[in-house]
């Protein structure tokens, strides 16, 4: 076999934030190398698969990634040493049996992850087609709708200013990726200035979006949508906007608490407040809008606003296709949010995906807080035809690679790969 795995090597690395995270080589039989490194999240679910830390705190503050670095070199790769990185499949079914356990607890899924996306990378290099295309299962492709994190708030920003963690740009009416990336830009240059007229700091945080203190959580609304206007697009017809409060951050004792605004709100109080604001600003997406385990208060969000918005859960699914199951079974969101590291291989990933798609939900392709430069998701997004990508402002060089890889697989691709716009959004 010319795609057998030769030998598996790990390293600890640094992400964008400057903490460690795992980076894997693949070597196949017929001297293909290949290579993948693993994101890390800031805004992390509880039900999410273990990202494996040392916890050793005379090394890195506790956040060193050697344990799940030794468990690659010493136990995944013996265990895959001769097996084909073509089964993708039977590769990741067997560092999930190797681990063990229910959450990657024992290997780290940030282990697994980095030899799964390493194994799929290798085999479309040894076959000298893009992973785009090894990916794809039925030859179908989509650039995505670019979702741009201008602005930020909760952890995101250190609880400085809003409380609500992302709002995005989605450059949905754009005839084509290169255009929507190029209006995103405009409008994100646009924000800059009208922030430095109101003297904001235009200093940008870990997605490279703007974390200016806000007097309240509608303000950033306010100066998106401006600056669409000021860029020369039309709010709601050119550029939408998503939001993703990611409420479990500020859900305490069973209320939300947006001390932003002085105000402790029950669920229903809090969707009161989110039907609001869709109906006053171009709204198309609410992402984590309740708590990470408010069931009760994502019916009730479900119910006020599935019909008119997309709802995407990301800290109450986690890429677990269990959860989705349990999410299209009680009606509670009608879109999820795909990270490829809560979940931890790409089997698992792609499984989740093809759920969600067949109950007709939204897909948005996501990175993390803590980024590399490995531009894995930008081909994962098109190949899935999820329709959607978030990956940071057009900012910071290990957010824009993933745009401009996108940019070049829409050449290579051409009329072979539409541009998703508007219909990528499930209402």
């Amino acid at each position: 076999m010319k795609t057998a795995i030769k030998t598996i090597h790990a390293r600890e690395i640094l992400d964008s934030r400057g903490n460690p995270t795992v980076e894997v080589d693949i070597v196949l039989d017929d001297g293909t190398k290949a290579r993948a490194a693993v994101p890390s999240g800031a805004s992390t679910g509880i039900h999410e698969a273990v990202e494996l830390r040392d916890k050793d705190p005379k090394r890195f503050g506790g956040k060193g990634v050697q344990k799940a670095v030794a468990n690659v070199n010493t136990l995944i790769a013996p265990a895959l040493r001769g097996e084909d990185a073509g089964e993708q499949e039977l590769i990741d079914r067997a560092m999930i049996a190797l681990d063990g356990t229910p959450n990657k607890g024992r290997l780290g899924a940030n282990a697994i992850l980095g030899v799964s996306m390493a194994a799929a990378r290798a085999v479309s290099q040894s076959r000298d087609i893009p992973l785009y295309e090894y990916l794809s299962r039925d030859g179908r492709y989509l650039l995505p709708v670019p979702m741009m994190n201008v602005l930020n708030g909760g952890v995101h920003a250190q609880w400085q200013g809003a409380d609500f963690q992302e709002y995005m740009i989605a450059p949905y009416g754009a005839p084509d990726f290169p255009t929507a990336y190029q209006w995103g830009a405009e409008t994100y240059h646009s924000l800059q200035a009208i922030l430095k007229k109101k003297n904001y700091p235009t200093a940008v945080g870990d997605e490279g979006g703007f974390a200016p203190k806000v007097a309240t959580n509608e303000e950033p609304l306010e100066l998106i949508t401006a600056a669409i206007e000021q860029a020369g697009y039309r709010p709601g017809k050119d550029i939408g906007i998503s939001l993703d409060p990611a409420s479990s951050g500020f859900f305490k004792d069973g209320k939300y608490e947006l001390k932003r605004e002085g105000r402790k709100l029950s669920a229903a109080e809090l969707v009161a407040y989110y039907a609001k604001l869709a109906g006053t600003y171009p709204i198309v997406s609410i992402e984590d809008g309740l708590a990470e385990d408010d069931w009760t208060g994502w019916k009730l969000l479900a119910e006020e606003l599935g019909s008119r918005i997309e709802l995407i859960g990301d800290d109450l699914f986690v890429t677990s296709s269990e959860l989705v199951r349990r999410g299209i079974r009680e009606k509670v969101a009608n879109s999820v949010l795909i990270k490829l590291n809560q979940i931890g291989t790409v089997t698992e990933t792609l499984a989740t995906i093809d759920l969600a798609k067949n109950a007709g939900w939204g897909i948005n392709v996501s990175h993390r807080s803590g980024e590399t430069v490995d531009a894995f998701i930008a081909d994962f997004s098109v190949a899935t035809c999820a329709g959607k990508i978030k990956t940071g402002a057009p900012c910071r060089g290990e957010r824009v690679e993933k745009y401009n890889e996108l940019l070049r697989i829409g050449e290579e691709l051409g009329s072979r790969a539409a541009y998703a716009g508007r219909k990528a959004f499930v209402r």
